[in-house]
């Protein structure tokens, strides 16, 4: 995540601020509703034994085409692969991303 996050902060204007708020998405206002589907595919999709609803696939195709949404799956499943590699091995982020305190 560390390199992910800092791509994000430097790509967008308020990447910072969806940092520092990407554990209360549903409330912070700095998401568009397109994000906050994403962000709830994610939180589904990564809790063991979660299915997601056929509801919410149907959310994502107004925002994203099938494509989109597959390449969404993947990335959801390549920081859960990383979560569950790294974590266990002690690996700890590099520090290039470093999110300042507020």
């Amino acid at each position: 995540m560390d390199i992910n996050a800092s791509r994000v902060m430097q790509a967008e204007t308020d990447g910072e601020e969806k940092m520092h708020n990407v554990a209360r998405w549903r409330d912070a206002p700095v998401f568009s509703e397109a994000e906050r589907l994403a962000l709830e595919f994610a939180e589904k999709a990564t809790i063991t034994g979660q299915r997601v609803e056929p509801e919410l696939i149907a959310k994502l195709k107004k925002h994203f085409d099938d494509s989109q949404i597959v390449e969404l799956s993947a990335a959801v499943a390549l920081e859960n692969f990383r979560s569950k590699f790294n974590v266990p091995l002690g690996v700890e982020a590099q520090g290039f991303c470093i999110v300042p305190a507020r």
